[in-house]
């Protein structure tokens, strides 16, 4: 072994033929530098011939269970950043095991609000420090159920209704524009479907008594305006993007009560959003 070493250049070490030997038999623990070398030779006199690579990987975390017990097997936090959670054999490795257990989805409904794209608002790294200080300070109990306290929901600004407890005006008009252009869709699919559904849907709306009182004043300020209430009445799915906009509105607003989102933004508008129509849909039996 120490004659095979001895002219390699690509290894960390140079092994003496007793240094072979006090490794061999156990007598200390030895400098990882050694084991790498003696590993990735002996990989190479097998027959057949294993990946030396394979086998000092292989053999990286027993050396390091020596020392550190346990947690030696898995991967230094720096190892998992470089490497990722490895495991490409199909083998569950230790670093997955660990990572599937921590995983607050297995244990948890995660909260859509936090489940949507959004941009971060500190570095990974930041967040980790930060992490650490409390789990420091507080203590490894306290940082976990306050983690799943957040994911649930119950996070600092949630009641506010804004995405990720904080306010974001760039999401919020993204968020109405999308819902406006959905249930117009809508609109034009039933107006096809039920040429009286303008009609019906104005009469339902003087009839709800549930109506907010500043939303029906504003339908009824509208209505006074001659031109806007023509283009209203000629509304069909043909004229539709001859009208106005102000006129998309008021249609918008006879024929729908409320839209609201369901769902996550990355899902499709169908199961993003939710309509209550002021005429329900009819069923086909």
């Amino acid at each position: 072994m120490s004659a095979l070493v001895e002219d390699r250049n690509d290894l960390p070490d140079h092994v003496s033929h007793e240094g072979v030997r006090t490794l061999l038999k156990g007598l200390r623990v030895p400098r990882w530098e050694t084991v790498h070398t003696v590993v990735a030779v002996l990989a190479e006199q097998c027959t057949p011939p294993r990946d030396p690579q394979e086998e000092v990987a292989r053999f990286l975390p027993l050396w390091r269970a020596i020392g550190e017990g346990d947690a030696g097997m898995m991967k230094s936090a720096r190892e998992l950043v470089l490497g990722g959670w490895g495991g490409d054999d199909g083998r569950w490795t230790p670093e997955q095991v660990a990572g599937m257990l921590l995983n607050p989805f297995n244990a948890i409904e995660v909260h859509p609000s936090l489940a949507a794209p959004h941009d971060p608002l500190m570095p990974e790294d930041d967040w980790v420090r930060v992490g650490v200080r409390l789990i420091e300070e507080h203590g490894a109990e306290f940082a976990l159920r306050a983690l799943l306290r957040s994911l649930k929901g119950d996070y600092v600004g949630a009641e506010g209704g804004a995405p990720f407890g904080y306010e974001d005006p760039s999401f919020e008009a993204a968020q109405a524009f999308a819902a406006f252009r959905y249930g117009c869709r809508e609109i034009l699919r039933r107006l096809r479907d039920e040429p009286n559904l303008l009609q019906e849907s104005i009469l339902a709306m003087r009839g709800d008594e549930t109506m907010d009182r500043e939303d029906r004043a504003a339908m009824l300020e509208a209505e006074s305006d001659p031109s806007l209430l023509r283009e209203v009445m000629i509304v069909t799915p043909d004229t539709w993007d001859e009208v106005s906009e102000e006129a998309q509105h008021q249609v918008f607003g006879y024929l729908i009560k409320e839209i609201r989102p369901d769902h996550r933004p990355d899902r499709p508008p169908a199961e993003r959003f939710r309509i209550t129509w002021r005429v329900p849909e009819r069923t086909s039996d």
